[in-house]
């Protein structure tokens, strides 16, 4: 079974390299630390450094060969930072023997989910004011040359990784290289510091060669291969599918390693407090519904090239469900509460995050900047908050499930047909001016429906008793959104429905 692992860790390594410029053992340490049990010993972080270093020599070899044949190296403004990093890489290499296995494995598993947030967060590191190929540097580039060149050195020789995502950084953001540029340079440096690091790794723990020589030779083999396939790759697309790709794929594995690496620690935190259990469960059971129905939506989008606003409606549609999921779905109220802040709190920064796409315009109507992001912060947290109120201080579920159907598919409804056919404006002084009749009649029959089967599905009331309550519902749906401005229909429907179906449970 371990022999899978390491080629599956060579894989991995062999596309960060190519794809990146990542040394190889920022994707193959934590794997073979942590899920093969014959580097579970005391030296055993130290000896996958020493075999990811191996590996890492053809690897970058072959990667910064790939990058030369297309141009993309620059060695003008790099020979400062070689010069440093060798020199560096022998004392590092030293002091992880002696620091062992315990920090080394737990600072390279962290940088890699730190490394892969970053490029999901900017995957295209490159500078508009770059450089010139081929410039000399100046005064404050060789400062910061000699600065990051030695820090990096000693940091590649002491873990055997984050050199190459290290100095992408700084070529692109300090000394102005593009990104292809700056993956070329850096894997053209780590050829020399991976040749130089291993075999100091490898001179001071010479057992390595005895006892995993087996193991070497495969990594070697199988990350030569992969970066070659992956460099060829990255010298034929943009530089963001590059940050991209390898954004996802480290965030992934850095996570799925933090967490096998402590899973005892976790274990233990949930043993003593079971809503941290309960909360995680809920979570990702509410995260792949959310997946699963924007992906749909999304694939249905493209095929069929339908309208945005009608598109917009739709998206609509994955939020408001996901609350009703979350409470028929969650294991308690308090989990379903949790798990609603939290990902509201993730929903944020996200897409933030997304906005810089170019495509995200296309995929999301916003009638202002940010207006996505924020009403969605909005509907979490306000579904958030009427969660912890209708099941755990009422202890009556079935209201948010009502109240929120009889909102979200109202509103739905309410664009869709007040929007094309809304011939009459409400003249109201309380209404909003851009709304119609149609659209209201239409949120009232609409919501009146909802909420109705979905008592009758929960089997709260007869369908008789359903009923009446329902067009109660439907009424007030259709009139609180009429009378809210500015998106404040996200709020202001639920909380009403919700009070008024609270009110009606006392009399039917």
């Amino acid at each position: 079974m371990e022999v899978f692992w390491y080629i599956i860790a060579s894989l991995g390594a062999g596309i960060g390299t190519g794809l990146a410029g990542l040394s190889a053992a920022t994707v193959m340490v934590p794997i073979l630390i942590v899920l093969c049990p014959s580097f579970a010993g005391e030296t055993g972080a130290y000896q996958a450094t020493a075999i990811a270093l191996a590996s890492d020599i053809l690897g970058s070899a072959v990667t910064s060969a790939t990058y030369i044949r297309h141009k993309n190296i620059d060695l003008r403004r790099g020979w400062l930072m070689l010069v440093c990093i060798i020199s560096m890489c022998t004392a590092g290499s030293y002091a992880a023997f002696l620091v062992g296995n315990v920090v080394l494995g737990g600072f390279t598993l962290i940088l890699t989910f730190c490394i892969g947030i970053r490029f999901l967060v900017r995957p295209d590191t490159s500078r508009k004011d770059g450089a010139a190929k081929g410039e000399r540097l100046d005064a404050k580039g060789i400062a910061i040359s000699l600065f990051f060149g030695l820090t990096i050195g000693f940091g590649t020789g002491f873990v055997g990784t984050g050199g190459g995502m290290m100095m992408l950084v700084v070529f692109t953001a300090f000394l102005g290289m593009d990104l292809k540029t700056a993956v070329g340079t850096s894997t053209f440096i780590m050829t020399f510091t991976a040749l130089i690091a291993s075999v100091s790794h490898i001179l001071i723990h010479p057992a390595i060669i005895m006892e995993k020589w087996q193991v070497m030779l495969i990594c070697i083999i199988v990350a030569t291969l992969s970066s070659l396939g992956s460099a060829r790759f990255a010298n034929r697309v943009s530089n963001r599918t590059i940050g991209l790709t390898t954004g996802c794929v480290l965030t992934a594995l850095g996570a799925s390693m933090i967490g096998l690496q402590y899973r005892e620690l976790f274990h233990s935190l949930i043993t003593r407090y079971p809503i941290v259990y309960q909360t995680l469960v809920t979570f990702v059971r509410y995260v792949v519904y959310i997946g699963i129905f924007a992906a749909i939506l999304i694939l249905i989008y493209v095929i069929f090239h339908i309208p945005k606003n009608i598109f917009r409606k739709l998206l609509h549609i994955a939020a408001f469900t996901s609350s009703i999921f979350v409470v028929l779905k969650g294991e308690n109220w308090l989990a379903d509460t949790l798990t609603l802040i939290i990902f509201a709190l993730i929903v944020w920064p996200v897409l933030s995050a997304a906005e810089r796409w170019k495509g995200y315009g296309k995929l999301f109507v916003e009638k202002n900047t940010g207006e996505v992001k924020s009403s969605l912060l909005l509907l979490f947290l306000s579904q958030a908050v009427l969660v912890l109120i209708t099941c755990g201080l009422m202890g009556k579920p079935y209201i948010l499930v009502a109240s929120t159907a009889a909102w979200g598919i109202g509103d739905i409804a309410a664009a869709w047909v007040g929007r094309p056919f809304g011939r009459h404006k409400i003249r109201l002084a309380i209404a909003d001016p851009k709304k119609s009749w149609e659209g209201s009649l239409a949120m009232a029959v609409t919501a009146c429906l909802a909420s109705w089967i979905s008592m009758c599905m929960l089997k709260i009331y007869s369908p008789s008793a359903a009923l009446i309550v329902s067009l109660i519902v439907g009424c007030v749906s259709a009139f609180v959104e009429m009378c809210s401005k500015k998106g404040t229909d996200t709020v202001n429907v639920p909380v009403m429905n919700v009070i008024i179906l609270w009110l009606l449970s006392f009399v039917f």
